[in-house]
């Protein structure tokens, strides 16, 4: 792996000697330390100083080159990917922290004060493994909403997902906005999401035009209730039916291909709608694809629980986001390392605790043996 890194890091035209040599140590680091992920910390795991760890905190690197590179290099063009946008909460004391405000906690079921990240990534269907692309830090920026910011993200991200061979983006409800979905389709991406039940949409009109006035686009408002209307699909499992037909999104202004999940809950027959604005994806297929997308949810739980996510000193906005790629990046390195050794791309179980476990010892054996040839040439030179 180490290699491999070497030969990416080499192939950045941005990237010169002396800060590949702070990332590769800075990527070690990440998946050995005990503790929390401080810059104190790091640098007893480390031949560089503290002061070191601060200073290029403050550089600038491409994650989103780095792990682009990184993946297409790991796992091959042929696999059917997808990409992920997700946003997550990250608790921070303080009053002066670049981005500090109210964001929605999910563990909490709250808003809170603190910090937010919003991260893309890849997920490997066959694998069914996230491997984050890019992660930034939510700021209040004046005349822009954050909604904005992120649609932004996926237009700055967009050419690395295509160079992936990646063509829809899955999201939840919350980005479900003209705003969003008409900058992402823009790119050359299709988005793959989650509507309200009582979404406003209409059906497509398909009867014969009369050849009088303006040509009809709609035959009324969707009903929901009105099965006969759409596609019955297939069964989902024994009590999820899944139905679809294209409609015309109001929100939207554009034609989309709509999923409806229906089953009875116990009281009623209860529904989920979900979407896609490609018009040919096929139904079942949008439902994997929608289905794939909680496996970011992982990338965060694990990032904050072994490679220092939320474990930043600083308040500067640079090293912010310096340690939250880092992190993830680390992660992603453990994965690939664990495919490569299990030589499958098949689904498995992956455990990051016993990876730092034996990434921790590896690296406790290398120090005594550096100890033990140190203390040789000592006795050897008195």
């Amino acid at each position: 792996m180490e290699e491999i890194l070497e030969t990416i890091l080499t192939s950045m035209s941005n990237v010169k000697k002396h800060q590949r040599t702070f990332m590769l140590s800075l990527f070690a680091v990440l998946v050995v330390f005990r503790g929390k992920a401080t810059f104190t910390n790091m640098g007893r795991y480390s031949p560089m100083n503290e002061k070191r760890f601060r200073r290029w905190s403050h550089r600038n690197f491409d994650y989103g080159e780095f792990n682009m590179k990184l993946i297409a290099s790991s796992l091959p063009k042929k696999e059917e990917k997808i990409a992920a946008i997700d946003a997550s909460f990250i608790s921070k004391s303080g009053h002066k922290t670049e981005g500090l405000g109210w964001y929605y906690n999910g563990s909490a079921g709250e808003s809170q004060r603190g910090l937010e990240i919003s991260t893309i990534c890849i997920t490997d269907l066959k694998s069914n493994t996230a491997y984050a692309l890019d992660s930034r830090q939510t700021l209040d920026v004046d005349g822009a909403k954050r909604v904005d910011q992120y649609a932004e993200h996926v237009v700055d991200m967009a050419t690395h997902l295509l160079q992936l061979n990646v063509r829809y983006i899955a999201a939840d409800a919350y980005y479900s906005k003209v705003k969003f979905v008409s900058k992402v389709v823009e790119t050359g991406l299709h988005l793959v999401g989650k509507l309200r039940v009582d979404a406003n949409l209409q059906w497509l009109y398909y009867g014969k035009y009369t050849g009088v006035g303006r040509p009809q686009k709609f035959d009324g408002k969707v009903d929901f209730n009105d099965l006969n209307r759409f596609d019955h699909t297939g069964i989902l499992t024994d009590e999820i039916t899944v139905y679809s037909k294209v409609v015309y999104s109001q929100s939207f202004k554009r034609e989309i291909h709509l999923v409806m999940l229906s089953w009875y809950n116990g009281k009623k027959m209860a529904r989920a709608l979900l979407y896609s604005t490609d018009i040919r994806l096929d139904a079942m297929t949008l439902i994997k694809y929608y289905k794939a997308r909680f496996q970011i949810e992982f990338l965060f739980r694990d990032a904050k629980q072994y490679t220092g996510l939320t474990h930043c000193q600083s308040q500067r906005k640079e090293a912010i986001n310096m340690q939250v790629n880092a992190s993830l990046t680390a992660l992603n390195l453990l994965k690939l390392e664990d495919r490569k050794e299990k030589l499958t791309s098949e689904t498995s179980v992956i455990s990051i605790a016993s990876w730092k476990r034996r990434k921790f010892n590896q690296h406790l054996m290398r120090s005594e043996e550096r100890f033990s040839r140190n203390a040789e040439t000592d006795i050897v030179c008195r």
